[in-house]
């Protein structure tokens, strides 16, 4: 335990260093190269608004430091971490220029000084974070900075956070196994069987070292409560991290998660953050803002759009079909026409060398291009940015027997894209495992919603225009 803390400890030091030698550097160039925009003489030293930068850092830091040496750190918290760290050291930044300036009868850097460097800084400082996570999950995969675990107990519901702590080695847990009176049901095969519950009181009695470890997950029926707290004890007096998963999975067959309701626990088969009023006003002012944004800027192109669609295929330029969408309602969805008419565009989805594609078509769905006017759709309020694909009527009525939890993917608005999508389940879906894939994607996005995820899915898309997805057909 001692020993992964001092890791973390030094990971966080170095990566808070690094950002100070960035902002100096960085700060340092951008002065020397716009004095001008600063509206500074070059008599003006550097080291005074240096000295006011780095105090802006100093704060920040304190509010936003990193997270890449928590082991559970995920890429989007990387991301709002820094995006936080900068705006406020900016912000920082600018209100202490401004009181220094009034104190001392200076003049301070102008306000699109410290905007222009800010966002360099931004740059600077996302590029460098994402370099140190990369060596960080790297020196986890080669043993360093490992978090062990033992878990205790043989209920289903362990095997969620078991999957989540080992799929990515870099992460940097090991877990060592877990004791429970009969082995666990189709257990995993790295999760090893270490003993009855009778072998750890015996070990915990003993403080044998053996089964040592810096977390300790129990999943224990709250009615053995004598061992849950004696499994605490010894937790406390160990220092071991001791957590507790509601036994609960082998009465209901699934997960179920918690939820505050009045102040009192209660737990729920769906967890969906875009629940709350707020984060659904986030979401919808988000998709306002870009749906506007994109089809100003896609409106120069459509008539050229619409006259290479004319001239290699006959027929609409737009084409309509409906879908299914939130709440099963269904809803017209808006595509530029990618294939020439026919009658199966309802029942079969488009293959790889599909005869009903026509050449500017096929580029058009390669690269994304096709699915723009569905931006339309989203200032409708049918469809959202990102979200579960719609399906059509067809599929819906195909699979939703077929599929456990097939519905659920429509508590949200469908969307353009989707953590499916971004993932490697985009495109045609021969056989049914491809479809369990999709729809597995699906419900982790609704339960797992940030607004930095949907960022992050949009990034990803945006680089598939370039780079073409092999199943983009």
């Amino acid at each position: 335990m001692r020993q992964d803390s001092k890791a973390n400890n030094i990971i966080r030091d170095i990566v808070i260093l690094t950002d100070f030698i960035v902002l100096n550097i960085l700060f340092c160039l951008w002065f020397q190269y716009d004095r001008q925009g600063a509206q500074l003489s070059h008599s003006v030293s550097v080291f005074r608004p240096l000295f006011v930068a780095n105090i802006g850092m100093v704060v920040s830091q304190y509010f936003y430091s990193t997270v890449i040496h928590e082991h559970r750190s995920t890429a989007d918290q990387v991301l709002r971490q820094i995006t936080y760290l900068v705006l406020l050291q900016g912000a920082t930044t600018l209100v202490a220029s401004e009181v220094v300036a009034y104190l001392t009868g200076m003049a301070s850097p102008a306000f699109s000084f410290t905007a222009y460097f800010t966002l360099m800084l931004y740059a600077g400082i996302l590029v460098t974070r994402y370099a140190e996570r990369w060596f960080v999950k790297r020196y986890r995969r080669t043993g360093g900075n490992i978090r062990r675990v033992v878990f205790v107990g043989a209920d289903l519901s362990i095997l969620p956070i078991y999957e989540f702590l080992v799929g990515d080695p870099s992460t940097g847990y090991r877990v060592s196994g877990y004791y429970a009176d009969a082995p666990m049901q189709d257990c995993p095969q790295g999760l090893r069987h270490r003993g009855t519950l009778a072998d750890l009181d015996v070990k915990l009695e003993l403080r044998d070292g053996e089964h040592a470890a810096d977390e300790l997950y129990c999943c224990l029926p709250v009615t053995d409560t004598d061992r849950i707290r004696r499994i605490m004890r010894y937790c406390d007096n160990n220092v071991v991290h001791f957590y507790y998963i509601p036994a609960i999975s082998r009465n209901f067959g699934h997960m179920l998660k918690p939820e505050n309701v009045g102040g009192m626990t209660v737990f729920t088969n769906c967890d969906d953050p875009l629940m709350l009023p707020a984060n659904r006003f986030i979401k919808r002012s988000f998709d306002i803002a870009v749906s506007l944004a994109v089809l100003l800027c896609l409106a120069p192109f459509m008539p050229f759009i619409a006259l290479c669609i004319k001239l290699q295929s006959p027929g609409p330029v737009f084409f309509r079909q409906a879908r299914t969408g939130m709440n099963g309602k269904q809803f017209y969805c808006y595509k530029f026409r990618s294939m020439h008419v026919n009658k199966d565009a309802d029942r079969i989805q488009c293959t790889e060398h599909d005869p009903r594609k026509f050449a500017f078509g096929n580029f058009m769905r390669k690269a994304n291009i096709d699915e723009l006017p569905q931006f339309f759709n989203v200032l409708r309020g049918d469809m959202s940015i990102v979200g579960p694909r719609p399906h059509m009527l067809y599929h819906t009525e195909v699979y939703r027997p077929l599929i456990d939890k097939y519905m659920v993917r429509h508590f949200v608005k469908p969307g353009i894209t989707g953590w499916a999508q971004v993932t490697g389940f985009r495109g045609e879906t021969r056989e049914l495992w491809q479809m369990e894939g999709r729809v597995k994607r699906d419900i982790w996005y609704i339960e797992n919603w940030s607004v930095w995820l949907d960022i992050r899915i949009i990034l990803r898309t945006a680089i598939q225009v370039f780079v073409h997805d092999k199943n983009a057909y």
